[in-house]
């Protein structure tokens, strides 16, 4: 600074005459006695913004050389499980594929549980319906026997011999 009003100083002057020493020392000490003053009032607080600022700036350093570690881990994991992707996409399909499987013979084993139930439900059917049709047939011989035992009856019996059997009958039917 000095260097800057000296220069000042010279190129005010009048030429042809000396530098002027006077006005010189007067604004150099002009120029000591303001920086004084300031550095007076405000000295500690100049010196405790720069510490501070300097403290700050190492404390940001500090943060961002943790954040950049941190980075680095993060990268690394996600590096790894990239790696491992292909491997737990086999695994999972894996799981899946078993859980298929289980579902599959699951369904089968229900499936041939129905079936065996609707094939002894139709045998079952299939029986009643044989007897039925058993039974409907003995009905309707008895029925036939009746129409022809009546016909031979009554083309071989006589009315005396009808009505001698008719008692004979209800004897036994009243005293039973």
């Amino acid at each position: 600074m000095t260097l800057f009003f000296a220069s000042m100083a010279y190129a005010s002057g009048d030429s042809g005459h000396g530098p002027d020493w006077g006005n010189f020392a007067f604004r150099v000490v002009n120029f000591v006695i303001f920086a004084g003053i300031i550095w007076k009032a405000a000295g500690k607080k100049i010196v405790g913004f720069f510490t501070g600022r300097r403290q700050g700036i190492e404390q940001e350093l500090n943060d961002l050389e943790t954040r950049k570690t941190e980075a680095k881990k993060q990268l690394a994991e996600v590096e790894r499980r990239i790696a491992n992707l292909e491997s737990e996409r086999q695994a999972i399909l894996a799981d899946y594929r078993a859980q298929g499987e289980n579902i599959k013979a699951a369904i089968i084993d229900k499936a041939e549980k129905s079936a065996s139930l609707i094939t002894e439900q139709a045998k079952r059917t299939a029986d009643n319906e044989i007897k039925a049709a058993i039974d409907a047939m003995r009905a309707q011989m008895a029925d036939e026997i009746i129409v022809a035992a009546e016909k031979l009856l009554a083309e071989k019996l006589t009315a005396n011999e009808h009505e001698k059997l008719i008692d004979k009958y209800l004897t036994k039917v009243v005293l039973n």
